[in-house]
């Protein structure tokens, strides 16, 4: 055959481009020509595809030919006459022969019969009439031919069952139709290649011919693989008349074909029963289905239960997907297997078994099927807990249940409470993770290392939703097994000391106790209606569990941290049974004196300082889920408190915890209880709050902060003061719901209704501004050049602070810990200064804000009692400078990274883009540019593009180069991007950008609009997914015409064609000039840049 240059040339291209010894420059020259070859005459690329695919040419040049093929078909179908698209299928067809060969490398062989599917999806239904038969003749040859057969079977439905928006709906549904007329010729024929080289394939193993043996092998994982294709689409019924089901069934034992197999399987217990076929003949298919599943998981089950170390990976990976496939049979087809009682009681026996399995895949997959199986009758919970937890399992054969009674009622009708049982004890057992200090028993917990760190928490998350579910439907059971699991946990009570697995165990017990108690005592109202009998079971048991807290007395700290939270678990019984709260309110303080009260940050003794502080959060937890139950006891709290204070025994955050109760406890009792509870606590702290001495001293101006920082102590008294005003602002006001028990407290006011913080916003608010107003200078110029060292380096964040902005988990660094943590209040000893400035800084800042934010929603109250300019002063003096700072290197990345990606996706069809960098989820702070409209106004008045920077964000932009210049290059390149949505949220910022540039009189800004601006607005109406904004670009077109071609020549003198626009006058000529402007443009504009989208399969 004589050489073709240009098949040559590609050939060569292709090697380059493929060669790890080619240089970047020539591998880009490669890629580049192979696209201008892509997108250059269809013609010339069909004609040199197909002699890159004849045999004689490398593997590697011969998959691309077919890949170049492949889109020619895909994108460019249409270009080609009907004879050419004739010819085209002939020769498409005629290179399967090139492929049959015993030697020949699957990839090609897959391709071809991608190639030839492709090719039959666009020409349809009358080349698949035409096709079949001879798909059906080769497939009747031989293995080899067999196998490329299914090939093509298996490409013929990929546009139905994955979506391509290459493809026509209309074309779809025809495709759909030709195939489903075609399945009685296809499904036999697939079941017959099944058979036929299944026992091929055994009869020449067993004649050790075993070169033949792998021929067969791979013909039935074709023809496995095209019956998966058809199994998401076909009817099920069809699937079982022509014994797909059967064939597949009989391959499950084997272990060349049973992961494919059971992949079927997966496939077709996901479907739903349709509605438009005999419902009979569904659900015995279905049976049919359920049978043999039964049977291969119970041998699964059976070896895993009597011999678990003689199943291997691979046994288990095929186990996993039994179990899989059983989860998705009895999640959407539970209707099936609920018409046999017997059948059911065996199905559930099975989810328990793998429930209970050692293997935590298993265990995770049927945690997916218990929780869809017990939701159901879970939303009629309330007659459950009304007549106890009797089941009516066990039972319900003699009781002659109709199946239409059973399927409405659901699984309900079957679980015993041995099953209820069973799953709450494995749950509760699964409340761990694999650690180091883990044993290595059989049971696979979770590892981190493995499964991932933040899906530990979405795991437990569904356990804990198991146990909430199962609770609200058997309290009684539940709560038996949770008092049951913690003595198991905690073992002998005189033992003073747990190993860290002991501990680990005993908070999730703790966890197990929370969720069971908030679904019996969940405030909805569900636990009084009850029955008496039941109700006392639950009292006893938790009254048994709660005596023997009491009497418990553990030392060690971390001991005394699981004592307190299994105490606040207990919140919500405490509400329905208050007579024991003033027990275990005494209990609550004889662990905090218990611990030895220390400044120490170091050792054993932060131990002590931190368990502390966490007793006093157990009140708080307390006073939200006891609610009432505690008002009668207020009095005796607050006596305690005073003595400990007195004592010198209560640290500052521990007392302010204990003060946060309080309020809570107020906010229940009505506005004047808190009033007078507002009253006693704030009144220490105005004394020293309002004091001159300190406001002079330390505030008067900013250097008088820095000598703050000298005096730690009364620098963490203030961080205290402001962070309890937040907590007193947050806690105070009236409930919006009194039944649920951690109701929000809302600041909203009413006619007539007065907040109880009303009337000490008056003195709190002006110090906190003054104070606000000097941690702000340290951020402004010229006195932030004078800070120490170690001022300068509180200022900026640290590693963890960052990773956390970024959305990344990372581990605090030493020293940093949250504000709310108590433990600031200090020195810390053995830290630098820098840590406890830092933390002081952001403490105060947030609390600050987060307390004149609470302040401004009393409305009246807050705007009485300050000066509206001493806020503006505070908050907005430096506001101009922190917004350079902050967008001038926003704006820089974010245009770098734009435009490397973009370029990626359309030289390399793959955007380089950091995964989490400008995520909606990390800045839902940020408002749309929509609520910033009024932002961008332009006072039509003003001149100067000063003069707007201190009314309009977009006039602010333009009057800093450094955040100008990558703003004004993103909004051009938007417009070439193939992404509509970009385009709408930047359209409001090009029209502020073109009446900033009419109102002012700089010359840049209207030559950038008149000239860039403008051009690319045109090229952006030349990108087909913009015509949904076409009309907001031809409006920003016509007034950068109408407002500035008096004032600049550029709108009038770009492109081709645009001299004619001093014809029009009118704006609706205009508009029907921008139009032709558009398609004039578009002949000339980046066509090269279009066809590399397309050859990349990017949407234009």
């Amino acid at each position: 055959m004589a050489a073709d240059p240009a098949a040559d040339s590609v050939a060569a291209a292709i090697s380059a481009a493929m060669d790890w010894r080619s240089s970047p420059d020539a591998r880009n020259a490669a890629f580049a020509y192979l696209e201008s070859v892509k997108s250059g005459d269809v013609r010339a690329l069909a004609s040199t595809s197909f002699l890159l695919v004849r045999k004689h040419q490398a593997s590697e040049i011969r998959l691309h030919g077919f890949k170049m093929l492949q889109h020619l078909v895909r994108l460019r179908w249409e270009e080609l006459s009907v004879a050419e698209r004739n010819e085209f299928a002939n020769l498409t067809i005629n290179l399967l022969s090139e492929v049959i060969g015993p030697h020949e490398e699957w990839a090609l062989k897959s391709q071809t019969a991608a190639l030839v599917a492709e090719v039959v999806r666009r020409e349809g239904v009358t080349l698949l009439n035409t096709l079949l038969p001879s798909i059906v003749s080769l497939s009747n040859t031989g293995p080899v031919e067999a196998e490329l057969g299914s090939m093509i079977l298996r490409w013929l439905p990929e546009d139905i069952t994955v979506h391509n928006e290459d493809l026509e709906g209309d074309k779809r549904r025809a495709l759909l139709r030709g195939l489903t007329e075609a399945l009685p010729q296809i499904l036999p024929l697939l079941y017959s290649l099944v058979e036929k080289h299944f026992v091929a394939a055994l009869s020449e193993h067993t004649r050790q011919q075993m070169e033949l043996a792998k021929h067969h092998v791979g013909t039935v994982t074709a023809v496995l693989n095209a019956i998966n294709a058809y199994a998401e689409w076909a009817p099920v019924t069809d699937l079982a008349k022509y014994g797909l089901i059967h064939g597949c069934g009989s391959l499950l034992s084997y272990s060349d074909f049973r992961l494919l197999a059971c992949e079927f399987f997966k496939i077709v217990c996901h479907r739903k029963r349709p509605a438009d076929v005999a419902v009979c003949e569904y659900d015995a298919a279905m049976s049919n289905i359920f049978q043999v599943l039964m049977n291969i998981s119970q041998e699964f089950l059976t070896k895993s239960r009597m011999q678990p170390m003689a199943i291997d990976e691979s046994e288990y990976e095929f186990g996993v997907c039994i179990c899989e496939t059983v989860v998705a049979l009895g999640s959407s087809n539970m209707q099936c297997i609920l018409v046999d009682g017997a059948r059911t009681s065996h199905f559930l026996q099975q989810m328990l078994e793998y429930y209970q399995h050692y293997r935590i895949a298993l265990h995770f997959q049927s945690l997916l099927f218990w929780l869809v199986a017990l939701r159901e009758p879970s939303k009629a919970k309330s007659v459950a807990r009304v007549s106890g937890d009797t089941s009516p399992a066990g039972n319900f054969g003699s009781v002659g249940v109709s199946s239409t009674e059973k399927e409405k009622k659901g699984v309900s009708l079957f679980i015993t409470d041995e099953i209820y049982s069973t799953l709450l004890d494995v749950s509760f057992k699964r409340m761990l993770k694999k650690s180091a200090n883990s044993s290595s028993s059989l049971l696979e917990l979770w590892n981190e290392e493995l499964e991932g760190k933040s899906d530990f928490s979405n795991y437990r998350t569904k356990l804990l939703d198991l146990i909430r579910v199962i609770a609200s439907q058997r309290p009684v059971i539940a709560a038996a097994n949770i008092v049951q699991r913690i003595n198991v946990v905690s073992g002998d009570a005189n033992q003073t000391t747990k190993s860290p697995q002991d501990l680990d165990a005993m908070v999730g017990a703790q966890l197990g106790l929370e969720t069971v108690v908030s679904a019996i005592f969940d405030g909805s109202g569900d636990y009084a209606k009850t029955d008496h009998e039941a109700k006392f079971q639950i009292h006893r048991t938790f009254e048994g569990l709660l005596q023997q807290l009491l009497s418990l007395k553990w030392t060690e700290p971390s001991l005394i941290v699981i004592h307190g939270h299994y105490l606040d678990s207990l919140g919500l019984y405490l509400r329905h049974y208050p007579d024991v709260v003033a027990s275990v309110v005494n209990k609550l303080f004889e662990l905090l004196t218990s611990l030895p009260i220390t400044i120490q940050q170091q050792g054993p003794s932060n131990n002590s300082r931190q368990a502390r502080l966490q007793i006093c959060s157990s009140f708080i937890r307390i006073s939200r889920a006891a609610d009432k139950a505690l008002l009668p006891h207020m009095k005796n709290i607050a006596d305690t408190m005073a003595y400990l204070q007195g004592e010198g025994r209560l640290l500052r955050a521990e007392h302010d915890h204990l003060c946060e109760a309080f309020l809570i406890m107020a906010s229940s009792s009505g506005i004047q209880q808190q009033q007078e509870v507002l009253a006693w606590l704030l009144e220490p702290l105005n004394k020293t709050w309002t004091q001159v001495e300190w406001q002079t001293a330390y505030l008067s101006d900013p250097s008088g902060l820095t000598d703050m920082f000298a005096d730690t102590q009364f620098m963490w008294s203030i961080y205290h003061t402001v962070t309890f005003f937040e907590k007193a602002l947050k806690r105070s006001g009236t409930k919006r719901s009194t039944t649920a028990p951690q109701a929000a407290i809302t600041t909203t006011t009413a006619t007539g209704y007065l907040h109880p913080m009303s009337s000490h916003l008056s003195w709190i608010l002006p110090p906190l501004l003054r104070l606000l107003r000097c941690i702000h200078a340290l951020w402004a110029e010229p006195f932030a050049q004078s800070l120490t060292g170690e001022i300068k380096a509180a200022k900026s964040m640290t590693i963890s602070e960052q990773a956390s902005l970024l959305g990344e988990t990372s581990k605090p660094t030493k020293g940093q810990v949250a504000p709310a943590d108590g433990l600031l209040d200090v020195q810390r000893e053995g830290e630098s200064k820098e840590n406890n400035i830092r933390n002081w800084l952001r403490g105060v800042r947030d609390s600050g804000y987060n307390l004149i934010g609470l302040a401004a929603t009393l409305g009246e109250a807050f705007f009485r009692c300050i000066d509206g300019s001493s806020v503006i002063l505070a908050l907005m003096e430096n506001v101009q400078i922190w917004t350079a700072n902050l967008l001038q290197p926003i704006f820089v990345h974010c245009q770098q990274a734009l435009d490397y990606s973009w370029s990626s996706l359309l030289r390399e069809g793959r955007a380089k883009v950091p995964d989490s960098f400008a995520l909606p989820g990390l800045n839902s702070g940020l408002p749309s540019l929509e609520q910033l409209g009024p932002v961008n106004r332009i006072d039509s008045s003003l001149k100067s593009l000063e003069s707007f920077a201190s009314s309009s964000l977009t006039g602010f932009l333009m009057l800093n180069v450094g955040t100008a210049l990558p703003a004004l290059r993103i909004t051009v390149e938007v417009f070439s991007w193939t992404d509509s949505e970009a385009v709408t949220k930047v359209i409001p910022f090009c029209g502020a950008l073109i009446h900033l540039a009419v109102a002012t009189n700089r010359a840049e800004l209207r030559q950038f609009v008149g000239n860039d601006l403008f051009s690319s607005i045109i090229q952006g109406l030349s990108v087909e997914l913009n015509a949904v904004v076409s009309a907001e670009l031809i409006g920003l077109c016509r007034e950068i015409y109408l407002y500035l071609s008096d004032k600049d020549s550029a709108p009038k003198q770009l492109g081709p064609g645009t001299t004619l626009l001093q014809q029009y006058s009118s704006k609706d000529e205009v508009t029907m000039m921008m139009l032709q402007v558009a398609r004039e443009h578009y002949c000339n504009w980046s066509h090269e840049e279009l066809t590399c989208r397309s050859s990349n399969g990017v949407p234009q």
